[in-house]
């Protein structure tokens, strides 16, 4: 398999379930700023959508979302209890979980980041995606993980998306509980690893 990623980006997430499942692949960095490849072959050529992430299967089929993917990655190797059984109620909570992250916190961080956002918009969209994370943060209240005692897919995602209030200045540091889960993710063997194939730590 091929996994085409930008470094940071929410392509972390599934780089990182990648590195957890102990499954064989190539990570591909697809820098979402140039679209070049390292051979310079033009990124929009292989996904048309120009982002990341995308998973390139052995047979040639993609899939390009993250939420999608993560959970596809999880299912080829169920021992390894990424994600809860397909068809119970807890991989429907895993789903919800992702699909939260996905539409209120990853989406909601996307403004944040946009060159030429107007002041007032920024404060709007910082404000909004706080009070998301605040929620998560009550959420986290007992819990080592989302799922509750064992690592899923899903904290990956969430791992992911709330460091990137360290990009974009927004303190994060008075949600005890969400601060105590980016610490405990982020020291995680495989998680450190995937930083440093990404060039994000040393």
């Amino acid at each position: 398999m091929k996994l085409y990623y930008s470094p940071g980006a929410c392509s972390l997430a599934p780089h990182i379930a990648l590195r957890e499942s102990g499954l064989a692949f190539k990570a591909i960095a697809a820098p979402t700023k140039t679209h070049r490849l390292a051979d310079g072959t033009d990124y929009y050529t292989i996904n048309p959508l120009g982002y990341v992430p995308l998973l390139v299967l052995d047979d040639g089929q993609q899939l390009h979302e993250c939420a999608v993917i993560l959970q596809y990655v999880a299912d080829l190797v169920p021992d390894r209890q990424l994600a809860p059984a397909n068809g119970s109620f807890a991989r429907y909570k895993l789903q919800e979980w992702l699909n939260f992250i996905a539409t209120e916190l990853h989406k909601g961080f996307s403004p944040l980041f946009a060159p030429g956002m107007p002041d007032e918009a920024r404060a709007m969209a910082k404000t909004r995606v706080n009070g998301r994370l605040q929620w998560v943060d009550g959420e986290l209240a007992g819990k080592n993980f989302l799922m509750g005692e064992y690592f899923t897919v899903a904290d990956a995602y969430l791992f992911v998306v709330a460091s990137w209030s360290n990009y974009v200045n927004l303190d994060i540091s008075g949600l005890t509980n969400l601060s105590a889960f980016v610490a405990r993710i982020g020291v995680r063997p495989a998680v450190q690893e995937t930083l440093r194939a990404e060039g994000l730590t040393k």
